[in-house]
């Protein structure tokens, strides 16, 4: 499923190994917590792009899926999609991954939900 993105990600992950090979030069007394923070840093931002990525391929894959009809969780009728909307949010390592999920909304009394996944 990944494999589209693995040669992005290689390139991502040798720039941080040479970034990281900068820092450590320009930090030559750093401290064994300070060399981990920056390592952690860096390698959060490739978590976040990858997870991006998974989670693209991921709706790719359930859009060629048959349409599942949803109920409004508040009145019970039929939801009906209405676009797509992108949805930010954080990681654990503290960097922010937007994904696009469709939307729907209820045409009877107007609540709007993203479907889980």
């Amino acid at each position: 499923m990944i494999d589209k993105g693995t040669s992005q990600w290689e390139k991502m992950s040798t720039e941080i190994m040479s970034g990281m090979k900068e820092w450590a030069a320009q930090h030559p007394k750093a401290t064994f917590a300070e060399i981990e923070r920056e390592t952690m840093k860096r390698m959060a931002q490739l978590q976040a792009r990858i997870m991006e990525a998974i989670v693209r391929e991921m709706e790719a894959e359930r859009a060629q899926e048959p349409v599942e009809v949803l109920r409004c969780p508040e009145c019970g009728a039929e939801m009906h999609p209405r676009g797509k909307r992108k949805r930010r949010m954080q990681t654990q390592g503290g960097q922010e991954v937007t994904i696009q999920r469709g939307y729907l909304v209820c045409p009877e009394c107007g609540a709007g939900i993203f479907p889980p996944g």
